[in-house]
C-alpha cells in the first residue's frame, strides 16, 4: 500500500515565515498519484446527498393577492383559489419541500372572484364573482368554457353546486338562483332574503336547500317543488354560514357575533340550541365528522368545535391577526386547509380529529387560559415552542382532573 502524503515544513532559517494554512509543494509524482486515488476512492465512499425533506404538512403558498375563496379536488392533492383581483389559481400540494406547484391561472373575472367549486368528478370548476357573472372552467387547463354573463342583478357572493347539472347561487341583495347547467337558464329565482346571503347548503337527498344570510336568517327552499319553504326567526347579528350535522337530524349556522345557532331539522323556525364561543365571529363552517367541525373567525383562530355536547375542542391553526375567509377539508380527510388575508394558504393536519372523544361534563378552565394545541403548528411553527406549548397543556390538564367539576353548563367557551 502506498505511503500518504506527508506535510513538509521549513526545517532551516532560510525558509521562509510560517503562514496560516501553508502548504509546500510535493514534487514526488509516485506520491502525488497515490493521494489522487485515496481521494477519489474517499468521495466514492461518502454518502448520497440527503433526498427532501418530507413534511407534516404542504408549505404555505404565498399568494399575489387576498384570496377570498379555496376548494379541493375531490380525488386529487390539488385545490383552487380566487382572489380579490377576480384571478383563478389551481395549485398542486405535496408535503415533500419545494413540491407544491402553480398548474394554472385564469383572469377571466372583472371583480374579485367571490367563490369557488370543483364538480365531484374533478372535471369542472364554476366559480362567481362581484361582476355578477357565473363561470365554467375545464378544470386540468383553467380554460374558460362557457359563462352566464349578468347571472343576478346584484354581486354575488355565494355558490352551492347541487349535482352534476344543477347549482345554487346568492346574491349581496338577498336573490337566490338556482341553475339548470345543462340549459344555462334558472329554475328558481328568489328573493326572501332582505339581505347578502353568505352561504348554501343542501341536505343528502338533495331536497331541501338552506340560506344563511346577513338579515340574520336561515332561508328553507324546496328543489323538489321548486318552491320557498320559511325564514327561521332572526338571530343576533349576520348568519354568515350553514351547514348540516348530525346524519341530517342538526342544522348549524355561524354568526358574525361569535354565536353558533343549532336548529333540529324539521324545526326550522326557531333554534334549538345555541353556543358562544370566545370569538369575533364565526365566518365559515367545514364539517369534519358527524359531531365535530371546524370553523374560522376574523381573529384568524380556526377552532375545532364538538357539537352535543357544545365544546370546543382546541386550536387548528391560525393566520396570526387576520381574518379567515374560507377553510375546507382535502379529499383525503388528512388537511384543513385555509385562506386568510395575509394572503397566505395554509394546511394544517387534522387526520387525529376524528379519534377524538368529548367527555359530557365540562372540566374547570383557568381565567385567561388558551385553547388546547390540537396541531404542532396551532399556536406557532416553532416546534420548540409548539413542544412547550403541549407539555403546559398536559400539566393544565393534569391540574383540571385532580380539581375536578361539577359544572355543566353550555355556556361560551374560547
Amino acid at each position: 500500500m502506498a505511503a500518504s502524503a506527508q506535510h513538509v515544513g521549513p526545517t532551516s532559517e532560510e525558509a521562509d515565515p510560517p503562514e496560516c494554512n501553508r502548504t509546500e509543494p510535493n514534487n514526488d509524482p509516485g506520491t502525488s498519484e497515490s493521494e489522487s486515488e485515496r481521494l477519489e476512492e474517499d468521495a466514492e465512499e461518502e454518502e448520497e446527498p440527503p433526498g427532501p425533506k418530507i413534511r407534516e404538512t404542504p408549505q404555505d403558498i404565498q399568494l399575489e393577492a387576498i384570496a377570498n375563496t379555496v376548494a379541493l379536488h375531490p380525488s386529487r392533492d390539488v385545490l383552487v383559489c380566487g382572489d380579490v383581483d377576480g384571478d383563478v389559481y389551481a395549485f398542486s400540494y405535496s408535503c415533500t419541500d419545494g413540491e407544491n406547484r402553480e398548474l394554472w391561472s385564469s383572469g377571466h373575472h372583472l371583480k374579485s372572484c367571490r367563490q369557488v367549486r370543483i364538480s365531484a368528478d374533478g372535471l369542472k370548476l364554476y366559480s362567481v364573482s362581484r361582476d355578477k357573472a357565473v363561470h365554467l372552467l375545464d378544470m386540468e387547463r383553467g380554460q374558460l368554457v362557457s359563462r352566464i354573463r349578468g347571472a343576478h342583478g346584484a354581486p354575488i357572493n355565494s355558490l352551492l353546486l347541487v349535482d352534476e347539472n344543477m347549482l345554487a347561487t346568492g346574491d349581496d341583495g338577498g336573490t337566490l338562483k338556482v341553475w339548470d347547467m345543462r340549459k344555462g337558464t334558472a329554475i328558481m329565482d328568489m328573493k326572501n332574503h332582505e339581505d347578502y346571503i353568505s352561504d348554501i347548503t343542501v341536505d343528502q337527498n338533495k331536497r331541501i336547500l338552506l340560506t344563511a344570510s346577513g338579515d340574520g336568517t336561515m332561508g328553507v327552499f324546496n328543489l323538489k317543488r321548486r318552491r320557498f319553504e320559511l325564514l327561521s326567526e332572526y338571530q343576533s347579528g349576520d348568519l354568515t354560514s350553514v351547514a348540516v350535522m348530525k346524519r341530517g337530524k342538526k342544522v348549524v349556522c355561524g354568526s358574525s357575533e361569535g354565536t353558533v345557532y343549532i336548529f333540529n331539522w324539521n324545526g326550522f323556525g326557531a333554534t334549538s340550541d345555541r353556543f358562544a364561543l370566545k370569538a369575533e365571529s364565526v365566518d365559515c363552517i367545514a364539517p369534519i365528522t358527524e359531531n365535530i367541525m371546524c370553523t374560522a373567525s376574523m381573529d384568524g383562530y380556526i377552532r375545532a368545535i364538538n357539537l352535543l355536547p357544545n365544546r370546543v375542542i382546541g386550536c387548528i391553526g391560525q393566520h396570526v391577526g387576520e381574518p379567515v375567509e374560507e377553510i375546507a377539508k382535502s379529499w383525503d380527510s388528512r388537511f384543513l386547509v385555509s385562506c386568510a388575508h395575509d394572503q397566505l394558504i395554509k394546511f394544517w393536519d387534522i387526520s387525529g380529529l376524528p379519534k377524538l372523544s368529548v367527555d359530557e361534563y365540562r372540566k374547570r378552565k383557568k381565567k385567561g387560559g388558551r385553547m388546547k394545541s390540537l396541531t404542532k403548528k396551532a399556536l406557532g411553527d416553532n416546534d420548540f415552542f409548539s413542544g412547550l406549548v403541549e407539555e403546559t397543556e398536559k400539566k393544565e390538564e393534569e391540574e383540571e382532573q385532580e380539581e375536578g367539576d361539577d359544572s355543566d353548563s353550555d355556556s361560551g367557551s374560547d
